[in-house]
């Protein structure tokens, strides 16, 4: 079977784990601490706070935004179900809008119609490896008095033009789960500028001490925490954030082999008249976390994806969310006619770094199969 995706990791991570297991220290600490200023350093942010998962990121960004239980957020449904439950995390209402077909990402032009008086953030998803519209979002955001946090789980690395995602909304949350860019086994990251908003960010993800566990254990005097509002236990430990180090010395070659498999399966697949390939808009640059085809032909999503499957070849697809059970009594009933269609005509391919020439062929070749 040719996964979805398959870790790279090696030596490397397994002896920096180690050695974050002998060193005594296992929670939050030097190593995490590590991990965030290469994180914070490589997209050009003042902060980066890690936490335990993306999900727990997006919640704990939303409350530094300033949601608050009742408020509205703006996001689209085209994306995995953390998006909007992490909204519903931190009390809020998620208020999805359609995307751009071309993108998958939010459609900018619909936001301002979406806007109301119980409206404090708007959530972009930088979908599969591309960047939203970031720039456009942000001054529909600064008209309005909102706050954007951003949730771009598997974009790490993506650009704007020459900036860096990371750097561009009030809050940027990226994902450090398997199948993201890079891995840290599970965990995430929020990025931002916002001095105030960061310190606060690390002591909710630790009950909102305030001071530090490092701090505390360090210390040659007495120190009496306090806990002025509620917290949360949302820390990554230092064997991820030792893991998260090794991976992040590597993120360049690890984004230039997605791009090089991207560029491959597009040669390969270029005379295919029935899937659409990805698109990359000009002056942005695609990370590819996914290998995202839209389906031209006769055959279903359903049955490309099962027939993949008899030639032991994995394929995924990206959920609409007001659509799942959850959300359906949820909804506003805005029409969100591209998401709908997206989530029955797009498909993910195998990607991730070692992935071989051999196995992309065999990837093409059973795709070409099941859609015959």
């Amino acid at each position: 079977m040719i996964p979805i995706t398959r870790l790279s990791v090696g030596d490397a991570e397994a002896t920096a784990a180690a050695e974050a297991v002998r060193s005594g220290w296992l929670s939050s600490g030097k190593r995490v601490q590590e991990f965030e200023t290469m994180v914070a350093d490589y997209v050009g942010a003042r902060h980066a706070v890690a936490t335990n998962s993306c999900t727990t990121a997006l919640q704990l960004a939303l409350i530094a935004a300033g949601v608050k239980p009742g408020d509205e957020v703006i996001c689209p449904s085209f994306s995995f179900i953390a998006t909007a439950n992490a909204i519903l995390y931190a009390g809020a209402v998620p208020v999805f809008v359609d995307i751009d077909p071309r993108t998958y990402n939010i459609d900018p032009g619909l936001i301002e119609a979406a806007i109301t008086p119980r409206t404090t953030a708007i959530m972009p998803v930088s979908q599969i490896g591309l960047a939203a519209d970031i720039p456009a979002i942000m001054a529909i955001a600064r008209q309005h008095g909102l706050k954007v946090v951003e949730d771009a789980a598997p974009s790490l690395g993506a650009r704007v033009g020459t900036v860096c995602l990371g750097s561009l909304s009030d809050f940027t949350c990226f994902s450090f789960d398997p199948r993201k860019i890079l891995t840290t086994g599970e965990g995430g990251v929020i990025t931002t500028n916002d001095d105030e908003a960061a310190e606060r960010l690390r002591s909710m993800r630790a009950h909102s001490a305030s001071v530090s566990a490092i701090a505390r254990h360090t210390s040659t005097s007495a120190i009496l925490e306090s806990y002025p509002e509620i917290g949360y236990n949302y820390k990554l430990t230092d064997i991820q954030g030792a893991i998260g180090v090794v991976q992040m010395g590597r993120i360049e070659q690890i984004i230039a082999e997605r791009r090089r498999l991207a560029d491959r399966f597009a040669s390969l697949l270029a005379d295919e008249q029935r899937i659409q390939l990805p698109y990359e808009p000009p002056g942005y640059f695609h990370v590819y976390q996914s290998y995202c085809i839209r389906l031209l032909g006769d055959r279903t999503q359903v049955e490309v994806m099962e027939r993949l499957a008899r030639q032991d070849i994995a394929a995924r697809r990206i959920i609409a969310i007001h659509q799942e059970p959850l959300y359906r009594e949820r909804t506003t009933g805005r029409p969100l006619p591209e998401t709908e269609r997206a989530t029955k005509e797009t498909l993910l391919l195998p990607m991730f770094v070692g992935l071989s020439d051999a196995e992309q062929d065999e990837v093409v070749l059973a795709l070409k199969r099941a859609l015959d």
